[in-house]
């Protein structure tokens, strides 16, 4: 069977109605990703799993007359179940292990039309905003192969900016959607809290940092797929309350003239590099030209007490998922099993007491309120995804004063010592905030935010700028984002690593 050689002309919506149309079969748009995909994955090490058989299988069958039917789509490989592929997070620890069913947001994806094609690369437990685990290695980004996709949702992101697919699944626990999607040049929008289901497997993840959606290249795919997935799975915990009409219907619609306030100010971490400020900049006046209200301003939040209160939940949730493993897998879990840093985390979780977890999500909690005041004035915050374009690959590894370090702070946990000030892991960690100090922040609040492909670089490489809405207000955003499109339209912007037909 031969491939569709316009594949990449089209977005998700643009094929599945080709495919309604009768003028391309569901199995030569398979074809076509596979064909794309085992050209370009050597390259970029994006897809770590194929599920080819399955796909073709899939293409064969009724499919769902879903907004996608019929378009390949990828899986990030941590998190979802979907039947017939392991769950590996990342991790040397689940690598063996094999599902059997699919996740609710899985089941909705499929019913939508799609057809997953594989899995994609993904940090150990999603926990870097790089994605360069030991168990799959480095995935590189298709601008330029030295520099980082991103992470978490790596794989994701460079298979929709390479046209192996037109969109892919991505999960953002602090800021892995919109982080990958600045890095690669596409569109990203980590919804609302509790609008995507997470059952059942799950009640939340991280204790409702965690939301799932997409990355894609066009504005519409985004909310298209939305709507095919939004609503609470049963059992759900919370859910965020239902749009008034579809998310579609909003790209395209203007959206009046916004109150827009904006801030190179980074919430965490120190510095910003000058392209993400000149980047800014030239988003400042292309909001202005577009007739919206642009006001220098921000929520003021304790860097210091955030961070640390962010640090406690990830190692307490790290701590768990090793723990639910071991149950999952009917062994105990060493230190060889994960990397290091995952470890260490890991180790750091047992030993926090259930009141410093407690008060940990009460601050955060506490400052998800004192956000919303904020936008009780603006409507949209405007920052850069990032405070860096992507950064070569390995620079968020650990230099030999680094690995001394972390060796004699697990030998203090091994041993026992609570280190209640957190204060040796959090001089560890800022490095990590140096490269995303604007994103993680959003996820606590649970407010949907997006990052919109609008600059370039020098050396082109895509700067992405970050757009945030009030809570329960995706719809404003897509307005906005489908507007930014139009008028700066991005999608034909295309890197040097790219699926064309040959």
């Amino acid at each position: 069977m031969s491939g569709f050689s316009d594949y990449d002309k089209y977005d998700g919506l643009g094929l599945a109605e080709l495919v309604r149309k009768k003028e391309v079969e569901p199995s030569e748009l398979v074809e076509e990703a596979i064909s794309r995909i085992e050209r370009l994955n050597p390259q970029v090490n994006a897809v770590i799993y194929k599920m080819y058989e399955l796909a073709r299988k899939a293409a064969g069958r009724d499919i769902p007359d879903g907004p996608f039917k019929g378009v390949p789509f990828l899986m990030k490989d941590i998190l979802m179940a979907c039947a017939g592929a392991p769950l590996t997070n990342g991790s040397r620890f689940f690598k063996d292990l094999m599902v059997g069913h699919d996740s609710e947001l899985v089941k909705r994806f499929k019913a939508a039309g799609i057809i997953v094609v594989g899995k994609t690369n993904t940090p150990e437990f999603g926990l870097m905003p790089v994605t360069e685990p030991e168990l799959f290695g480095p995935c590189k980004n298709p601008w330029n192969l030295s520099r980082t996709s991103g992470g978490s949702s790596g794989g994701s992101a460079v298979a929709v900016a390479a046209r192996m697919v037109p969109l892919a699944h991505g999960s953002d626990g602090g800021g892995s959607i919109r982080i990958p999607a600045s890095c690669c040049g596409v569109f990203g929008l980590k919804p609302t809290r509790g609008r995507n289901p997470i059952g059942p497997d799950f009640g939340e993840g991280w204790r409702g940092l965690v939301c799932d959606h997409v990355l894609t290249r066009s504005v519409r795919d985004s909310a298209a797929m939305l709507d095919a997935t939004a609503g609470p799975d049963v059992g759900a915990l919370y859910h965020a309350a239902p749009p008034t009409r579809p998310f579609l219907s909003e790209v395209g619609v203007e959206p009046g003239k916004l109150r827009i306030a904006f801030t190179a100010e980074p919430f965490l971490g120190g510095s910003v590099d000058k392209d993400c400020v000149k980047a800014l900049e030239a988003t400042i006046e292309l909001c202005k030209n577009l007739g919206h209200e642009v006001v220098e301003a921000a929520p003021r939040i304790d860097g210091k007490a955030f961070s640390r209160a962010f640090l406690i939940i990830i190692s307490v949730e790290t701590r768990a998922t090793i723990e639910e493993g071991e149950l999952l897998l009917n062994r105990k879990a060493e230190a060889t099993d994960f990397e290091s840093d995952t470890w260490m985390l890991g180790l750091l979780g047992r030993q926090c007491r259930a009141s410093e977890f407690s008060r940990a999500l009460n601050f955060v909690q506490r400052m998800a309120r004192q956000i919303g005041e904020f936008f009780e004035k603006y409507d949209v915050l405007l920052t850069p995804t990032l405070a860096r374009p992507p950064i070569p690959i390995g620079s968020l590894q650990p230099v030999e004063t680094q690995r001394a370090a972390r060796k004699e702070l697990l030998d203090k946990i091994r041993d026992g010592e609570l280190i209640d000030e957190l204060n040796e892991i959090e001089i560890l960690s800022q490095h990590v905030y140096e490269f995303i100090p604007y994103t993680p922040l959003f996820n606590v609040t649970g407010q949907p935010a997006m990052s919109v492909p609008l600059y370039w670089n020098d050396e082109g490489l895509p700067v992405g700028m970050q757009f945030v809405g009030r809570y329960g207000d995706e719809a404003t955003l897509l307005r906005l984002a489908g507007q930014l499109e139009k008028a700066q339209p991005w999608s034909e912007r295309v890197p040097p690593i790219c699926g064309k037909a040959v």
